[in-house]
């Protein structure tokens, strides 16, 4: 499920008291045990493999290649350390002249994690990173996550090197990974390259010139393609709560272009990693069911209640194409468009049949499990520092792209996996939605008393769900009221400590749809 971003730049020891006691009520891990943490300092500490030999265990079980002439960049918010991509662009391909060449170095964690020992445990018993306001706790030790592992500038580093063939639409024409020692030449941010491509400014160093509008091209290539099979990413801008004279304002900060471009080069790697996976018989697909009508329909009434013209002859995805995150209108319904992602999962498989959760073969693959979103069959394997799953998925491609049997560690754990994505993903996502009631609270806590225009984008139970219009709170009322109602409202508590929002309906519209 995509992740709504926030930013908390407001001090607030309330906020603050309130996240922890949050974390400590779920049983969020933030802390590491000392045999983890010494584990993770002994593998930042081991040195890397020569090219061409195996790292010791094994790990990953393909001998690596010597890139280091390639000059890699990675592009990312500035105050990330933990890097887990760099790009590097060319034109020309095995398509042709006309195409373009995707290298996309990814971090290797084999390299690092030793199957079945305290990190291995302690990492399965996470899955993800999980983000809160202003805040990580992290999947693995920062010894790892943010140093040894993580694709710096100006260092070494062991990673799994995808090479993706385009050709002059975009379309892929070839695709394969490999392990690798690589050198970033630059941490760049999203601002940077966006400066350069507008002609604002210049990348210094040894950063490609051209990789601006390379960037851009096959970002815009791909968006198109993307569009063309039916698929849609949605473009969620980061959230910020900051402090007022008159209290806390949220705020939304728009998406630069090449962020979207650079979200790209990601979902082509899936889609290629998806494709090595089914033809090798054996791995593991993010999967996501087409949504349901109930929730487009509810979608339908928040861009009402957000003053957004959606015709009803417009599909959901053409819709949100012409949305941008530069519009507080259109910022606040991508955020609400998150909550369409129900039923995302993973299917594992081995020999060509889907594993249950026993490792027993359950049934045959099929012929296709796409992600409704993305509107092709894709795989996580891009972000192996903040997921599990991606250090299994990239195993297993890297092995299949050599013709090598997949390493033992990277097939049997396959079949426990989507159970524990499932939980460690939903822990993830109750902590995502209660900081955020939390701070949507803390934004109407100075407006007690007063009165909102509102739209109920949901009703059930005697009860609704109605999206404020600004600031852009959700809320729950009372009463028999249809989705699609207008209504004012008067906020009569908002509690920081707890996320507890109370609004009392003053007045209604009779414009409601069952």
């Amino acid at each position: 499920m995509p992740r709504r971003r926030f930013l908390l730049t407001a001090e607030s020891a309330t906020i603050d008291r309130a996240l922890a006691e949050l974390r400590a009520e779920l049983e969020i891990r933030e802390d590491f045990p000392s045999d983890v943490l010494a584990q993770a300092q002994d593998a930042a500490a081991q040195g890397l493999p020569a090219p061409g030999s195996l790292p010791e265990h094994g790990r990953p079980s393909i001998a690596p290649v010597d890139m280091r002439e390639l000059p890699f960049v990675t592009v990312d918010p500035p105050s990330s350390m933990d890097l887990d991509q760099a790009a590097y662009l060319t034109r020309g391909s095995d398509a042709g002249e006309a195409g373009y060449t995707i290298y996309y170095a990814i971090a290797c964690l084999a390299f690092m994690v030793r199957p079945g020992g305290p990190l291995d445990t302690e990492v399965r018993e996470r899955g993800t990173s999980i983000y809160g306001p202003g805040h990580v706790i992290a999947l693995h030790p920062e010894a790892i996550s943010a140093d040894a592992a993580s694709l710096l500038p100006g260092e070494d580093r062991l990673a799994y090197v995808w090479q993706i063939g385009l050709d002059a639409e975009g379309a892929m024409t070839s695709y394969s990974v490999r392990p690798a020692l690589v050198r970033s030449r630059a941490k760049l941010s999203y601002t940077d390259v966006q400066r350069a491509l507008d002609g604002a400014g210049e990348l210094e160093g040894e950063v490609p010139a051209d990789f601006p509008q390379l960037l851009e091209r096959i970002g815009q290539l791909r968006i198109a393609r993307e569009a063309a099979r039916g698929g849609v990413s949605l473009d969620i801008p980061e959230q910020e709560v900051a402090e007022s004279p008159d209290g806390y304002v949220l705020s939304y900060r728009a998406n630069l272009p090449v962020e979207s471009y650079n979200a790209q080069l990601s979902l082509a790697t899936g889609i290629a990693a998806a494709r090595i996976m089914r033809r090798a018989g054996t791995g593991i697909l993010r999967t996501l069911p087409p949504a349901e009508e109930r929730d487009l329909r509810r979608l339908r009434h928040t861009a009402r209640a957000l003053g957004l013209s959606w015709p009803s002859e417009m599909t959901y995805q053409d819709f949100v194409r012409s949305l941008s995150s530069a519009d507080a209108a259109a910022a606040a319904f991508l955020n609400e468009a998150t909550t369409l992602f129900r039923g995302s999962g993973y299917l594992a498989f081995a020999g060509g049949a889907i594993l249950g959760e026993d490792g027993e073969a359950t049934e045959p693959l099929g012929e296709s499990h796409p992600h409704a979103a993305i509107a092709a069959e894709y795989a996580h394997v891009t972000a192996p520092l903040r997921r599990l799953v991606d250090r299994y998925g990239l195993e297993i491609c890297a092995a299949a792209c050599a013709g090598e049997p997949i390493a033992p560690w990277a097939v049997e754990g396959l079949a426990c996996l989507p159970a524990i994505m499932a939980r460690t993903s939903q822990l993830a996502s109750r902590y995502e939605r209660r900081a955020i009631d939390l701070v949507e609270a803390a934004v109407l806590s100075s407006h007690i008393g007063e009165t909102f225009s509102a739209t109920v984008i949901d009703a059930r139970n005697g009860g609704g769900t109605v999206l404020l219009r600004t600031p852009a709170v959700r809320g729950r009322v009372a009463g028999d009221l249809a989705p699609g109602t207008r209504v004012t409202v008067r906020v009569r508590a908002a509690d920081p400590t707890t996320g507890t929002i109370e609004l009392d309906v003053v007045d209604a519209d009779a414009g409601g749809e069952h």
